[in-house]
C-alpha cells in the first residue's frame, strides 16, 4: 500500500481515481432485484442496524446471497416534497424478468409507515419461496413503470465524495430532468458502491450505472442520444452481468450505438485464464446450473488475467451474438476511500484494467 504523493492536493477518493486514468467499467455490482425504501436523512451508518425496516432487509438479503446466490441491492431513497406523500413510505422494487432482458421489471407501492416493514418482508419471502398474502397490500401499489428513477448517491456518511461531488449532479440532474410531471424522478440515495467514482448514478428500469460524470454529459444520459463514444468512460456497467461480462458489453455497446441498450441480452463466460488448481477446478463448475456456485466460481475467478465472454441478444434485425475477449493490461494506482479528515493522508492502491482484444459478431 503506497500513499499519496504528487496528488496531496486531492482530497477525495474519486479526484485520486480519476486523475490516475481508472476506467470504471466493471465496476458496477451484479443485481437480481433491487429494493429502494423512502426513509429521511440523515443516514447514519448506526441506521443500517437500529432501523426496523432497514435491519430486516440487511439480515434477509444476506440469508437469500449466501444460501441462494440471490443478488439483491437495497437502497435508501430520500423523501421527495414533490414526489413523497407525508405518512407514507414508497417502495419501490425491480426484478430481473428473464434470463435474457434489458429492463428490470417494476413494481411500486406507497404505504402507511407502520405497514412498510410487513411489505418489504413479504416481497423478500417470495424470494424464499414463502407464500405471503399481499392482496390487502395491493391497495397500496402505483401505476408507475412508465416512470425512470435515476439515484445519485450523496452519502455523505460513507464517504465525503459522494456528498462533495454527487450533491451538484443530483441538484443539476432534479431541477433539469426530475420536476413532477416529466417522465423522470431523481432521487437521493444511500451509497450503492464505487464512491471513487463519485458522483456516481443508477439508472433504472434498465440497471445501468455511471460514474465520475460531469455536468455536460447529463443531456447524452438523459436523452441516450449523441456520439455515444464520448461516454465510454463514465460507464461502470449493466447490473444485469458479472464483471468482466460488463467490459464485454461496453465494448458491444460501442459497436451497436444507444440501441444496444434496449436489445434483449444475457451474457456467459467461455473460459477464464486462472493459473494453479483454478485452471482444472473452474471449467468442472463452470457447467453445474446451480445459482450459488456459479455466484461463489465466478467471485473466486475475479483474478482472471483472460475471459472470453460469449453474448446473445435479439434486435429488430434478428438474433445475434458477440464472442468478445477480454484481458488485463497492467495496473493503476486509485483511492478506495477518502479521509475523513484533512490531516490523514489518501491510501492508494493498485486496481487492475483491462481492455477488449478480440470481438467477433455474428448473426
Amino acid at each position: 500500500m503506497e500513499t499519496l504523493g504528487k496528488l496531496s492536493d486531492c482530497r477525495y477518493c474519486s479526484q485520486v481515481s480519476k486523475a490516475n486514468g481508472e476506467d470504471p467499467i466493471g465496476s458496477a455490482p451484479q443485481v437480481d432485484y433491487w429494493l429502494l425504501v423512502e426513509i429521511k436523512p440523515p443516514w447514519p451508518m448506526s441506521m443500517f442496524e437500529e432501523n426496523p425496516i432497514i435491519s430486516q432487509v440487511i439480515s434477509m438479503v444476506r440469508k437469500l446471497t449466501l444460501r441462494r446466490g440471490i443478488l439483491i441491492r437495497p437502497i435508501v431513497i430520500a423523501p421527495d416534497p414533490d414526489y413523497s406523500t407525508p405518512g407514507l413510505v414508497r417502495i419501490i422494487y425491480y426484478g430481473r424478468p428473464a434470463k435474457q432482458f434489458s429492463e428490470y421489471e417494476k413494481q411500486e407501492y406507497l404505504v402507511p409507515e407502520d405497514e412498510a416493514p410487513q411489505l418489504v418482508i413479504a416481497l423478500l419471502n417470495h424470494l424464499f419461496s414463502i407464500k405471503t398474502n399481499l392482496t390487502r397490500l395491493l391497495d397500496y401499489q402505483q401505476d408507475t413503470q412508465h416512470i425512470r428513477e435515476m439515484l445519485v448517491c450523496t452519502h455523505t456518511q460513507v464517504d465525503l465524495a459522494c456528498g462533495r461531488f454527487g450533491t451538484p449532479i443530483y441538484r443539476k440532474l432534479r431541477q433539469t430532468y426530475g420536476q413532477p410531471g416529466q417522465s423522470v424522478r431523481v432521487w437521493q440515495s444511500t451509497h450503492f458502491g464505487g464512491h471513487q467514482f463519485a458522483p456516481t448514478l443508477i439508472d433504472l428500469p434498465r440497471g445501468q450505472l455511471w460514474g465520475h460524470l460531469e455536468p455536460d454529459v447529463l443531456p447524452q444520459l438523459i436523452d441516450r442520444s449523441g456520439d455515444h463514444h464520448q461516454m465510454r468512460r463514465f460507464y461502470r456497467g449493466w447490473a444485469g452481468c458479472t464483471q468482466f461480462e460488463q467490459i464485454a458489453d461496453r465494448e458491444a455497446w460501442m459497436q451497436e450505438g444507444w440501441d444496444w441498450f434496449t436489445y434483449p441480452r444475457t451474457a456467459s463466460d467461455q473460459r477464464r485464464g486462472l493459473k494453479g488448481l483454478k485452471r482444472f477446478i473452474y471449467p468442472a463448475l463452470s457447467w453445474i446450473p446451480i445459482k450459488i456456485i456459479q455466484f461463489w466460481l465466478d467471485f473466486w475467478t475475479l483474478d482472471a488475467r483472460r475471459v472470453e465472454v460469449q453474448f446473445k441478444f435479439a434486435s429488430p434485425h434478428g438474433d445475434g451474438l458477440y464472442q468478445i475477449t477480454v484481458e488485463e493490461t497492467g495496473e493503476v494506482l486509485s483511492a478506495h476511500t477518502s479521509p475523513a479528515t484533512r490531516r490523514q493522508t489518501i491510501k492508494l492502491t493498485p486496481v487492475k484494467q483491462y481492455r477488449v482484444s478480440r470481438l467477433v459478431k455474428s448473426m
